[in-house]
C-alpha cells in the first residue's frame, strides 16, 4: 500500500496582490518513493504548486489559502521553511542563484555548516554527495567557473548531505545543452533509485523527460490540475493539445499520418511503441507531402575568417572559424555548454576583440568600429531581459538607444512608436515593465534593439523556459520581422525544435570548433556531429529509421514543414 506524504485536500491559495486564487481547490497526493512530473503552460500555477511543497507559501509569499495541505501528516501552516528544510530539498531552475560558497565543497557543506555539524563527519558527507553526482574532482573550484551541466549536479549534491523525503526540481532542463540534459535526466534518475525518495520534477521540455521512467504527470491549467495520469494514459488524449502543451514529437507525426495510437502502444517510449502496424500509414503520409524547395543563394551579410579567441593567458575558446551569414537568413548557432556560441556572440557584436582573423559586415572590416557602431548595424538581445532593461517605462526603454545617440525627440517618438507596433507593444507604451509578462519584457528588449535599425539581430536562447503558446508567439514574430523587414536572424539555442522549425541553416561549434554548417535536419541525424556537440537524435528520426522510412532525413524534414502549415491554419 503507497503511503501518503503530501496531501492537498480542496486546497485554494491567492496571493495578497491579485484579486483571484492562482491556486483553485486543488486535490493531490504525493506518495513516498514516487517519481512525478508536473507540466503546464506559464502562469498555469506549476511554480506557486512547487512552492507550497518547499514553504515559500505561505512563509515566504503572503496570501490567503483555503482547505488543507498536509505534509508527513502536518498542515503546512505548522510547518516553517526551516521545519521543511529538513526533509524537502529544491534545486532551482537557475543554479547560480543557491550558490553561497567559495569554492564548490563550501557549497555542498552550507547546509551542514548550520547544522554545526563536526568537520571530520562534514567532509565524510560532503566527499559522499561530491561522488553520488560525480563531482568529486571539482571540490576545490569555484561554483561560478563551472559548466551549466557541473552547476546542477553541484546545487543537487547540496540538498543530498541529509536524507531527504523529497527532491523538487525547478525546470532542470533550461538552460541545458541536449545531452547534458539527457545527463542530467539520467543522474535524476540514478538519485531516484539509490535514495528512495519521492521526486517532483517541473519542466517544460516533456520528452526530454520521458526518456526516462516517470510515474505520474500531473498537468496543471488555469490554477487547477486537468490532469492525473501515468504518462501512456495521458498521451493518449489530447490534454496536452488542448491546453498548449507541446507532445512528442514522434506521437505528433504518428498521428499527422492517421495512424490512432492507443495508451496500448506505451506511448510514452518510442522504443516501446509497436510501429509495425502504422508502418504503411507513416508511409503512405511520407510519400503524400511535397519536398521543401531549397532556399537561393543571397548577398552575403556578415562573414568571419579564421577567427579565435581566448581570455587572458588561458586556452583558446574559438579556434579558426570561418563562416558567412546571408541576407535574410535565419541561422541557428548549437553547440554543448561551453563551446564557444556566447563568445562568437560578442567577437560579432565588438565586446572583445579576436586574437586572430577578422569579421566583414557587407565587405568592410569590423575591426575599427566602435561597439556603438557596431550597434546599429549588429544587435545582441539576451536570454534574461532583466539583464538588458534599465528604465522604469515601456517607452522609455526602448527610446533609451535613440536618445544616447542625440536622436531629435519628434524623430525619436516616431522611430520608437513605429517600432512598438511592428513588436505588438504600442498598447503597453505607457505601461511600466514591471507589469508586464516576461515574454512581453523579451519583446521590449527587441524593439529597444529594433528601433536602431540593425541588420543582424543576434539572440541567446530566445525561448529559453518559455510553455509551447509563448515559445510559438517569440518565434511567430521573430520570422515576421526577418520576412516582412527583412532583418537577419542568428539564433543560439539548445532547443533542438526550434533549430529544425525556424533555422535555414545550422553553425555547429565543438570545443572552440566550428565542426558542420548544414541544414538543421542534416546535423540532426548525423551521429559523428551529434556525438561531437552534445546535441541529441530528434525523436523524428529514430521514427522514421525504425519504420523503415526509405529518406529518415528527407521524412523529418517534410514532418517540419507539415507541423508549420498545421499549427499556422
Amino acid at each position: 500500500m503507497k503511503t501518503p506524504l503530501v496531501e492537498f485536500r480542496d486546497y485554494s491559495f491567492k496571493y495578497r496582490t491579485q484579486t483571484e486564487p492562482t491556486l483553485k481547490t486543488i486535490n493531490l497526493t504525493l506518495y513516498k518513493g514516487e517519481k512525478v512530473l508536473i507540466v503546464g503552460p506559464s502562469g498555469s500555477g506549476k511554480s506557486t504548486l512547487a512552492s507550497c511543497l518547499n514553504g515559500l507559501v505561505p512563509h515566504s509569499y503572503a496570501g490567503e489559502q483555503s482547505g488543507s495541505l498536509l505534509i508527513h501528516g502536518k498542515t503546512n501552516e505548522k510547518l516553517s521553511v526551516f521545519d521543511l528544510s529538513s526533509f524537502v530539498g529544491t534545486v532551482l531552475q537557475d543554479p547560480d542563484g543557491q550558490f553561497v560558497g567559495l569554492t564548490v565543497a563550501e557549497d555542498i557543506a552550507f547546509a551542514l555548516e548550520n547544522d554545526c555539524v563536526a568537520p571530520a563527519v562534514m567532509k565524510e558527507k560532503v566527499a559522499e554527495s561530491a561522488a553520488l553526482v560525480g563531482v568529486g574532482h571539482l571540490l576545490e573550484r569555484s561554483p561560478q567557473a563551472l559548466s551549466g551541466g557541473q552547476k546542477q549536479r553541484v546545487a543537487l549534491a547540496g540538498v543530498l548531505t541529509s536524507p531527504l523525503d523529497l527532491l523538487l526540481f525547478d525546470e532542470p532542463l533550461a538552460n541545458l545543452d541536449p545531452a547534458t540534459g539527457n545527463y542530467a535526466m539520467e543522474l535524476i534518475d540514478d538519485i531516484h533509485r539509490k535514495t528512495q525518495a519521492t521526486l517532483v520534477i517541473i519542466e517544460h521540455r516533456l520528452e526530454d523527460v520521458l526518456r526516462r521512467q516517470v510515474d505520474r504527470i500531473i498537468v496543471v491549467h488555469d490554477g487547477c490540475i486537468a490532469a492525473d495520469s501515468t504518462p501512456d494514459e495521458l498521451l493518449a488524449t489530447s490534454v496536452l493539445t488542448e491546453i498548449g502543451i507541446r507532445e512528442p514529437l514522434y506521437l505528433t507525426a504518428l498521428k499527422y499520418a492517421g495512424c490512432e495510437p492507443t495508451r496500448q502502444d506505451h506511448l510514452a517510449s518510442l522504443h516501446l511503441i509497436p510501429l509495425e502496424r502504422h508502418r504503411e500509414n507513416l508511409l503512405q503520409w511520407f510519400f503524400a507531402q511535397q519536398a521543401r524547395s531549397k532556399e537561393k543563394d543571397r548577398n552575403v551579410i556578415l562573414e568571419a575568417e579564421d577567427i579565435s579567441f581566448s581570455y587572458r593567458d588561458q586556452e583558446e575558446v574559438l579556434s579558426m572559424v570561418s563562416f558567412h551569414v546571408q541576407q535574410g537568413e535565419m541561422l541557428s548557432i548549437v553547440g554543448k555548454n561551453g563551446a564557444g556560441k556566447s563568445t562568437l556572440s560578442k567577437l560579432i557584436c565588438g565586446f572583445e576583440k579576436p586574437t586572430n582573423g577578422w569579421i566583414r559586415y557587407q565587405g568592410e572590416d569590423l575591426a575599427p568600429e566602435s561597439i556603438k557602431q557596431r550597434a546599429e548595424k549588429i544587435g545582441m538581445v539576451m536570454q534574461n531581459p532583466n539583464q538588458m532593461i534599465s528604465k522604469a517605462m515601456v517607452f522609455d526603454e526602448v527610446a533609451l538607444g535613440l536618445q544616447a545617440r542625440g536622436i531629435p525627440a519628434e524623430e525619436t517618438k516616431r522611430r520608437v512608436e513605429e517600432t512598438l507596433r511592428i513588436c505588438g507593444l504600442y498598447p503597453y507604451r505607457n505601461w511600466p515593465i514591471s507589469a508586464l509578462s516576461f515574454g512581453q519584457k523579451k519583446r521590449v528588449t527587441i524593439a529597444s534593439i529594433l528601433v536602431l535599425n540593425p541588420r543582424i539581430l543576434i539572440l541567446d536562447e530566445p525561448t529559453a523556459g518559455q510553455d509551447f503558446r509563448h515559445y510559438t508567439e517569440i518565434m511567430e514574430f521573430l520570422k515576421r520581422i526577418n520576412q516582412e523587414h527583412g532583418v537577419t536572424i542568428l539564433m543560439i539555442t539548445h532547443d533542438m525544435h526550434l533549430m529544425l522549425e525556424y533555422a535555414d541553416r545550422t553553425l555547429v561549434l565543438s570545443d572552440g570548433r566550428l565542426i558542420a554548417d548544414a541544414a538543421p535536419a542534416e546535423v540532426l541525424t548525423d551521429q559523428a556531429i551529434i556525438e561531437a556537440a552534445s546535441l541529441k537524435v530528434t525523436s523524428l528520426y529514430e521514427l522514421a529509421v525504425r519504420s523503415a522510412i526509405p529518406d529518415p532525413i528527407a521524412f523529418v524534414d517534410r514532418f517540419i514543414a507539415y507541423d508549420k502549415e498545421v499549427r499556422r491554419q
